[in-house]
Protein backbone atom coordinates (compact mmCIF):
# COMPACT_ATOMS: atom_id res chain seq x y z
CA UNK A 1 0.00 0.00 0.00
CA UNK A 2 1.36 3.15 -1.08
CA UNK A 3 1.02 6.30 1.64
CA UNK A 4 -0.99 8.05 -0.93
CA UNK A 5 -4.21 5.38 -0.01
CA UNK A 6 -3.83 7.52 3.33
CA UNK A 7 -6.32 10.65 2.77
CA UNK A 8 -5.00 12.53 6.10
CA UNK A 9 -1.56 12.53 5.05
CA UNK A 10 -2.06 13.56 1.20
CA UNK A 11 -1.10 16.97 1.98
CA UNK A 12 2.12 16.35 3.11
CA UNK A 13 3.13 14.04 0.53
CA UNK A 14 4.96 14.55 -3.01
CA UNK A 15 4.82 10.86 -5.12
CA UNK A 16 7.20 11.09 -7.20
CA UNK A 17 6.82 8.16 -10.31
CA UNK A 18 7.71 6.96 -13.59
CA UNK A 19 6.95 4.36 -16.66
CA UNK A 20 10.37 2.45 -16.12
CA UNK A 21 9.75 0.04 -13.43
CA UNK A 22 6.22 -0.58 -14.67
CA UNK A 23 5.80 -0.27 -18.32
CA UNK A 24 9.52 -1.30 -18.76
CA UNK A 25 10.39 2.24 -20.37
CA UNK A 26 13.74 2.66 -18.74
CA UNK A 27 16.04 5.32 -20.81
CA UNK A 28 12.69 6.79 -21.91
CA UNK A 29 13.15 9.10 -18.94
CA UNK A 30 9.44 9.68 -18.47
CA UNK A 31 8.02 10.38 -15.16
CA UNK A 32 5.14 12.45 -13.08
CA UNK A 33 5.02 13.79 -9.90
CA UNK A 34 1.72 14.35 -7.54
CA UNK A 35 2.23 17.24 -5.46
CA UNK A 36 0.10 19.27 -3.00
CA UNK A 37 -1.75 22.25 -4.68
CA UNK A 38 0.19 24.78 -2.09
CA UNK A 39 3.50 23.60 -3.40
CA UNK A 40 2.82 23.04 -7.26
CA UNK A 41 4.01 26.96 -8.01
CA UNK A 42 6.93 26.31 -5.77
CA UNK A 43 7.75 22.77 -7.88
CA UNK A 44 7.35 24.66 -11.25
CA UNK A 45 9.62 27.16 -10.24
CA UNK A 46 12.28 24.70 -9.39
CA UNK A 47 11.78 21.80 -11.72
CA UNK A 48 11.57 24.35 -14.95
CA UNK A 49 15.48 25.13 -14.70
CA UNK A 50 16.26 21.12 -14.10
CA UNK A 51 14.17 19.68 -17.08
CA UNK A 52 11.51 20.70 -19.68
CA UNK A 53 10.18 19.28 -23.42
CA UNK A 54 10.10 15.52 -22.97
CA UNK A 55 10.37 14.33 -26.34
CA UNK A 56 7.19 13.73 -28.33
CA UNK A 57 7.72 10.52 -28.86
CA UNK A 58 8.49 9.94 -25.43
CA UNK A 59 5.01 11.43 -24.63
CA UNK A 60 2.57 9.19 -26.99
CA UNK A 61 4.91 6.02 -25.65
CA UNK A 62 3.95 7.04 -21.87
CA UNK A 63 0.35 7.55 -23.46
CA UNK A 64 -0.21 4.36 -25.33
CA UNK A 65 1.30 2.69 -22.05
CA UNK A 66 -1.15 4.06 -19.98
CA UNK A 67 -4.23 3.57 -22.25
CA UNK A 68 -3.04 0.32 -23.64
CA UNK A 69 -3.47 -3.51 -22.12
CA UNK A 70 -2.17 -3.57 -18.47
CA UNK A 71 -1.82 -7.31 -18.51
CA UNK A 72 1.94 -7.21 -19.54
CA UNK A 73 2.29 -5.09 -16.10
CA UNK A 74 0.96 -7.78 -13.92
CA UNK A 75 3.41 -10.29 -16.38
CA UNK A 76 6.50 -8.12 -15.81
CA UNK A 77 5.62 -8.01 -11.84
CA UNK A 78 5.61 -11.35 -11.75
CA UNK A 79 8.94 -12.35 -13.51
CA UNK A 80 10.69 -9.59 -11.74
CA UNK A 81 9.70 -11.10 -8.46
CA UNK A 82 11.50 -14.49 -9.81
CA UNK A 83 14.34 -12.86 -10.97
CA UNK A 84 14.57 -11.15 -7.68
CA UNK A 85 14.27 -14.29 -5.23
CA UNK A 86 16.42 -16.02 -8.03
CA UNK A 87 19.13 -13.52 -7.28
CA UNK A 88 19.27 -13.11 -3.64
CA UNK A 89 19.01 -16.96 -3.44
CA UNK A 90 22.09 -17.39 -5.53
CA UNK A 91 24.01 -14.61 -3.95
CA UNK A 92 23.34 -15.50 -0.38
CA UNK A 93 25.05 -18.72 -1.33
CA UNK A 94 28.35 -17.26 -2.33
CA UNK A 95 31.12 -17.08 0.14
CA UNK A 96 30.41 -13.61 2.11
CA UNK A 97 27.71 -12.38 0.88
CA UNK A 98 24.50 -11.58 2.40
CA UNK A 99 21.05 -10.42 0.76
CA UNK A 100 17.94 -9.80 1.42
CA UNK A 101 15.20 -10.11 -1.41
CA UNK A 102 14.47 -6.72 -2.84
CA UNK A 103 10.95 -5.60 -2.15
CA UNK A 104 10.16 -3.47 -4.08
CA UNK A 105 13.15 -2.63 -7.09
CA UNK A 106 14.82 -4.62 -9.61
CA UNK A 107 18.35 -4.15 -7.89
CA UNK A 108 19.42 -6.55 -5.33
CA UNK A 109 21.71 -4.62 -3.06
CA UNK A 110 24.12 -7.37 -1.59
CA UNK A 111 26.08 -7.01 1.58
CA UNK A 112 30.07 -8.59 0.21
CA UNK A 113 31.91 -6.97 3.69
CA UNK A 114 32.04 -10.83 4.17
CA UNK A 115 34.45 -11.55 1.17
CA UNK A 116 37.33 -9.39 2.51
CA UNK A 117 36.89 -6.94 -0.76
CA UNK A 118 35.90 -3.53 -1.31
CA UNK A 119 32.70 -2.64 -3.02
CA UNK A 120 34.95 -0.95 -5.96
CA UNK A 121 37.19 -3.25 -6.30
CA UNK A 122 35.03 -6.20 -6.77
CA UNK A 123 32.97 -3.81 -8.88
CA UNK A 124 35.90 -3.68 -10.78
CA UNK A 125 37.25 -7.08 -10.76
CA UNK A 126 34.41 -8.67 -11.74
CA UNK A 127 33.45 -6.71 -14.64
CA UNK A 128 37.61 -7.26 -15.66
CA UNK A 129 38.02 -11.01 -14.98
CA UNK A 130 34.55 -12.40 -15.82
CA UNK A 131 32.60 -10.23 -17.53
CA UNK A 132 30.10 -9.31 -14.70
CA UNK A 133 28.52 -6.15 -14.26
CA UNK A 134 27.76 -4.61 -11.06
CA UNK A 135 27.82 -1.16 -9.33
CA UNK A 136 30.05 -0.77 -6.54
CA UNK A 137 27.69 0.63 -3.18
CA UNK A 138 29.62 3.45 -2.91
CA UNK A 139 28.51 5.07 -6.05
CA UNK A 140 25.77 5.74 -3.97
CA UNK A 141 27.33 7.30 -1.24
CA UNK A 142 29.96 7.07 1.68
CA UNK A 143 27.35 4.59 3.20
CA UNK A 144 27.71 2.02 0.63
CA UNK A 145 30.74 0.75 0.80
CA UNK A 146 30.66 -3.15 1.57
CA UNK A 147 27.29 -3.17 -1.03
CA UNK A 148 26.94 -4.01 -4.55
CA UNK A 149 24.30 -3.33 -6.45
CA UNK A 150 22.83 -5.73 -9.37
CA UNK A 151 19.90 -5.56 -11.56
CA UNK A 152 17.51 -8.05 -11.89
CA UNK A 153 15.93 -6.98 -15.24
CA UNK A 154 17.96 -9.16 -17.11
CA UNK A 155 17.05 -13.27 -18.16
CA UNK A 156 16.76 -16.38 -15.33
CA UNK A 157 19.71 -17.61 -17.74
CA UNK A 158 21.81 -14.58 -17.43
CA UNK A 159 21.83 -13.89 -13.75
CA UNK A 160 22.66 -18.02 -12.95
CA UNK A 161 25.42 -17.40 -15.57
CA UNK A 162 26.39 -14.11 -13.93
CA UNK A 163 26.64 -15.98 -10.66
CA UNK A 164 28.23 -18.91 -11.42
CA UNK A 165 30.94 -17.10 -12.59
CA UNK A 166 31.16 -15.02 -9.36
CA UNK A 167 31.33 -18.19 -7.63
CA UNK A 168 34.31 -19.43 -9.45
CA UNK A 169 35.96 -16.22 -8.93
CA UNK A 170 35.61 -15.81 -5.58
CA UNK A 171 36.97 -19.18 -5.15
CA UNK A 172 40.00 -18.52 -6.86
Amino acid sequence: TTLMAYEHLRDRLILLDGWSKTYAMTGWRLGYSVWPARWVADAERLSINCHSCVNASAQFAGIAALEGPQDAVDEMRAAFERRRTLMADRLNALPGVRCQVPAGAFYAFPNIEGTGRSARDMQDGMLDDIGVAAIAGTSFGRFGEGFLRFSCANSAENIERAIDRMEGWLAA
